[in-house]
């Protein structure tokens, strides 16, 4: 993926893929290459969200040791 790619750009530009699709106003010389790129823009996607989520988890189990110590 390249850098400075964000969870909303990743997200916007599979909405756009999946528009193109449902329009059917790709090719189908291109339909593969813009699937392949759906996949990694969805791969991409999921880690952002497992990282956010392992992230939170991290910090309200943080927050959770610091109420019981008290």
């Amino acid at each position: 993926m390249e850098e400075g790619m964000t969870y909303e750009k990743a997200y916007k530009e599979l909405e756009q893929i999946t528009t193109e699709i449902e329009n059917e106003s790709i090719t189908v010389d291109v339909l593969a290459d813009k699937v392949r790129r759906a996949s990694e823009l969805v791969e991409f996607c999921r880690e952002k969200l497992r990282s956010a989520e392992l992230e939170i988890n991290k910090i309200t189990s943080q927050s959770d040791s610091q109420i019981s110590a008290k």
